[in-house]
């Protein structure tokens, strides 16, 4: 007979993980992520969950994918703060990581180096189509990396950007709908369409 314990003693000798969730808005980035989670969850893994304290979109104090799919999470200033809250944890769930500091790789894999399976999900580009933030880091040392696509607005083929409707040029500008579509590469670059 297996138990529990058996099953935690032996992820963490095989090690940790990172988990890469990415890809354009809306395309179901948080909620794979929440999946993920949950599954941990029926597995009687113990689960932490954490976002950037400056995305209020949704919930303060939850995750909450477009389809209004939840699940509670804890809000930090920093990466680092992640290290400090992390504590007795076999998953660690990170959203929107594009909008964490540049220690957020340090971290991850400060925590898979404990045993720690982590995932974290975010935008891989930013509305230019440039890599956004810590996440081309943590793809690099990731064991998986998944990417989504939404569908194009334009023409319905998959969408991997996230065209900015506003004239904004700041590169972290927080909307939704209002403020940004997906797009294919075709539908993106003639923007004309």
């Amino acid at each position: 007979m297996v138990f529990v314990e058996d099953i935690f003693k032996r992820r963490n000798e095989l090690g940790g993980s990172i988990e890469v969730v990415c890809g354009s808005m809306f395309s179901g980035k948080t909620e794979e992520l929440i999946r993920r989670l949950n599954r941990a969850k029926i597995a009687r893994l113990k689960v932490e969950i954490f976002s950037p304290k400056a995305d209020t979109r949704y919930d303060e104090n939850a995750l909450v994918s477009h389809n209004a799919t939840s699940i509670p999470s804890t809000p930090v200033e920093n990466a680092s703060s992640i290290l400090l809250l992390a504590s007795d944890v076999h998953v660690i769930g990170i959203d929107e990581a594009q909008f964490f500091d540049e220690e957020l790789p340090d971290v991850c894999n400060i925590l898979a180096n404990k045993g720690i399976r982590v995932i974290v999900a975010g935008l891989d580009m930013d509305f230019k189509g440039r890599p956004f933030g810590p996440m081309p880091a943590i793809m690099a040392m990731a064991e998986s990396v998944t990417k989504l696509h939404a569908v194009c607005v334009r023409c319905g083929n998959p969408a991997l950007y996230s065209y900015r409707l506003l004239p904004d040029e700041n590169q972290v500008m927080l909307g939704e709908k209002e403020s940004y579509e997906p797009r294919c590469r075709s539908c993106y670059t003639n923007l004309e369409v």
